[in-house]
């Protein structure tokens, strides 16, 4: 009887327990899926026959079918056919939604017989190149009416449209570099593809999604090989799995709460080599690490990586207190903070 009643509690217990976690996790992590041009608007053109918004909207709905399996996951489509869409309405969509990621699919073209992968965050372009590219995703506002009062005159050929477009996007610029390099390392890694990098560039879709967001170059629709490649069951197939597989990849990084800097290995908590700080904003801006800059919040620490500036509130031995210097700064509006670790010897400020 006494292990009978043993048994109930614990059968209890454990369904408590689940009853619990179910709570806590109704809300779905969110995916919107854009598959870029559609109807009226091909995408580059190729004089080997290959259409771009075809190939795209193909990869898209394989990413999606992908991502569908796993429970917890919920994918939005821009465009499930052939239609066309202008540039504010698919970001419309992403932000309707609440989403936690933006991706955008396209197919790249050139002159030569350039080739390779390479995915976008939003950015000043660094070079000629990712401005053409930019440019030429951005060129589609012209098949949209009135577009000159939609877009409040920005121009996708002057260098200086882009400037603005780059402040919005820069609370999200480290998660969406991360998913890059997640995306970028599968079609290396696994696909054996040439990598040409993570980039950044102003691409006007990029720039209107409130969540980390980044544009997909799958490859050169002007190459003839890569565009066989990219046209064929056999290509499209492993390029959606490698963009799902670094999808979960990124999911799986933010559900562990928690980044471990300088360190492939897994950290353990409030041990006395290990310091946590809560990284509240990533930007190109160089800022002067002080409360004003950063909605009041202090100490503030700024630490530069490359390019990119990372700017961190808090300093403490002790995890749970930096699980409530995040709820501070997501309270201050930093609604995209995490929990960093630092172990010793790593670069600290």
């Amino acid at each position: 009887m006494q292990i009978k009643s043993f048994l109930t509690i614990l059968m209890c217990f454990f369904g408590l327990i689940s009853f619990a976690q179910f709570k806590n996790n109704t809300k779905p992590f969110v995916v919107v899926l854009d598959a870029g041009h559609g109807g009226k608007d091909p995408g580059r053109p190729t004089s080997f026959g290959y259409k771009e918004k075809d190939i795209a909207l193909d990869i898209v709905l394989k990413v999606g079918k992908n991502l569908e399996a796993h429970q917890d996951i919920k994918v939005i489509y821009t465009r499930k056919t052939d239609v066309f869409l202008e540039l504010r309405q698919r970001a419309a969509i992403a932000n309707k939604a609440d989403a936690d990621l933006f991706v955008s699919i396209h197919c790249n073209a050139h002159n030569t017989q350039a080739h390779g992968t390479e995915t976008y965050v939003l950015g000043l372009h660094r070079n000629e190149s990712n401005f053409r590219v930019a440019q030429q995703e951005n060129e589609v506002i012209f098949l949209e009416d009135d577009y000159e009062l939609n877009y409040e005159g920005f121009n996708p050929s002057s260098p200086e449209s882009f400037i603005g477009l780059t402040l919005l996007q820069e609370d999200y610029l480290d998660q969406s570099i991360m998913l890059a390099s997640h995306i970028q390392n599968n079609f290396t890694t696994k696909l054996r593809r040439k990598n040409r990098g993570v980039k950044q560039a102003g691409f006007w879709v990029l720039h209107n999604t409130y969540m980390p967001s980044v544009l997909i170059e799958t490859g050169f629709i002007t190459n003839k090989k890569e565009g066989d490649y990219l046209n064929s069951t056999r290509g499209k197939r492993e390029v959606s799995k490698s963009i799902s597989d670094a999808i979960l990849e990124y999911k799986s990084t933010l559900n562990s709460d928690l980044v471990v800097q300088n360190t492939n290995q897994n950290p353990v908590k409030d041990v006395p080599s290990t310091t946590y700080k809560v990284q509240i904003a990533a930007s190109s801006k160089k800022l002067a690490p002080k409360s004003y800059n950063f909605k009041g919040l202090s100490p503030i620490f700024r630490i530069k990586s490359k390019t990119i500036y990372r700017y961190y509130y808090g300093d403490t031995t002790q995890y749970e207190t930096a699980q409530s210097l995040k709820q501070e700064a997501v309270a201050a509006g930093f609604t995209s903070a995490f929990v960093v670790a630092f172990e010793e010897g790593g670069e600290n400020p």
